[in-house]
């Protein structure tokens, strides 16, 4: 990762490029929705397949010279139907979002009703905010989560769908830590006569090794991020059956997309071989494993989590109780000066602003593509903790800034 090429075009951009290497090198990552490729997946995503226009699909391009993108292109679709038992995969969208877009356009039309989860209760942007897309072109309304629980509502989501009579239901999340249990959405779906779309951009891989229940073959629709947990090219992904596969096909080309980032779907074709191996079904358990070891240090650490614990890679922590003066954005800040990455997030009930909220967010998938084990992950809570108590205090930083450099030692990444 020398980028030596760059250098001799562009000094200053190949600063940069070697400075983030240094930077993911010498922080431990936990936002979670971030995860460290391999460099065959890296490889894949740099080559020369980003100079290649594709439009269409294998075997009906727009374009000549399309023989070997249609190799790539119809190897990451097979690997696919084989990690997540789909009848029909498109890996063309370029993002989770685009790919959400993708299912919206090929059943909805503009004005129609989206019924999920709020924002502040774990959902994501692209599920109906008025500042997205999807908020603008549809009408959406919001379930929730049970504010003593911390568990999705789902019979006030059976209620609310009974109400507001919708096109569509969302399930999936951006924060939310428990398994989603997807079959009782579709019942609701069922009862409403409404259409069900799956959004497991954060679990696709714990969904592949089935340490997460799927939603493939119970959902309409099922989209995804193809870089979190599923540790593949940068990207997004659809899967859904055959009746309705030409309607997605075509409402993510042409319908949303012009030419397919082939380069992605490289990357994503070496990322689901490297997820069909033996050995990642042993990482994706060890994410979940240094999930629970991580909120269990914050619990004995007196933090409140959302929910009580988790299920999945991700800990959402609520400040309020136990650090009523602290700000996610303060904690956060604190912690990225110590080398440990999270975010700030909004929580159940949140009465601060989306900037500067009243959460953390942590996940483990990227600690875990590092090495770590549940004890090691342990220590990284105690560190954060130690933060958490003393966010001003110099000596604290200093001290677990010191701890965190010897980790990242510990447990090296594109050495």
């Amino acid at each position: 990762m020398e980028y030596e090429h760059v250098r001799d075009v562009d000094p200053a951009v190949a600063d940069a490029l070697a400075g983030e290497v240094e930077r993911q090198r010498d922080t431990l990552a936990m936002i979670a929705s971030e995860n460290h490729a391999s460099r065959a997946v890296l490889e894949a995503q740099g080559s020369v397949f980003t100079n290649k226009y594709a439009e269409g699909y294998p075997g009906a391009r727009y374009y000549a010279g399309c023989e070997y993108a249609d190799e790539i292109e119809s190897l990451a679709i097979e690997r696919a139907k084989d990690l997540w038992g789909a009848e029909h995969v498109n890996v063309q969208p370029h993002s989770g979002t685009q790919a959400n877009m993708g299912v919206y356009l090929a059943v909805l039309e503009p004005g129609d009703r989206i019924l999920s989860l709020e924002l502040e209760h774990g959902g994501h942007l692209s599920h109906g905010h008025p500042a997205n897309f999807a908020g603008k072109l549809f009408d959406v309304e919001h379930y929730r989560v049970d504010p003593e629980t911390g568990y999705v509502d789902y019979e006030g989501l059976a209620e609310t769908a009974d109400e507001f009579d919708p096109d569509m239901i969302v399930s999936g999340f951006s924060a939310y830590p428990r398994e989603v249990e997807w079959e009782r959405v579709q019942a609701v779906a069922d009862a409403v006569d409404a259409y069900h779309m799956a959004d497991m951009a954060h679990i696709t891989g714990l969904v592949a090794s089935g340490v997460h229940d799927s939603p493939v073959g119970v959902a309409d629709f099922v989209t995804g991020s193809t870089h979190k947990t599923i540790r593949a090219g940068r990207g997004g992904i659809i899967l859904t059956s055959e009746e309705h596969a030409s309607d997605v096909d075509s409402a993510v080309f042409p319908g949303a997309q012009g030419g397919p980032l082939m380069h992605n779907i490289a990357g994503k074709a070496v990322g689901f071989r490297e997820a069909l191996q033996p050995e990642f079904d042993e990482y994706a358990r060890q994410v979940v494993e240094n999930a629970k070891a991580l909120g269990e240090a914050f619990v004995d650490h007196g933090l409140s989590l959302v929910s009580g614990g988790t299920d999945t890679h991700l800990v959402l922590v609520d400040l309020r109780d136990s650090h009523p003066d602290l700000t996610g954005g303060d904690a956060e800040e604190s912690l990225e000066s110590t080398g440990i990455v999270l975010n700030a997030n909004t929580v159940p009930g949140e009465t601060r602003s989306a900037f500067n909220p009243s959460g953390i967010r942590a996940g483990t998938a990227a600690l875990t593509a590092r090495g770590f084990d549940a004890e090691a992950t342990r220590e990284v809570g105690d560190l954060i903790c130690r933060v958490v108590d003393a966010p001003d205090d110099e000596s604290v930083l200093d001290d677990v800034s010191a701890r965190v450099d010897d980790l990242c030692s510990e447990f090296t990444l594109y050495e």
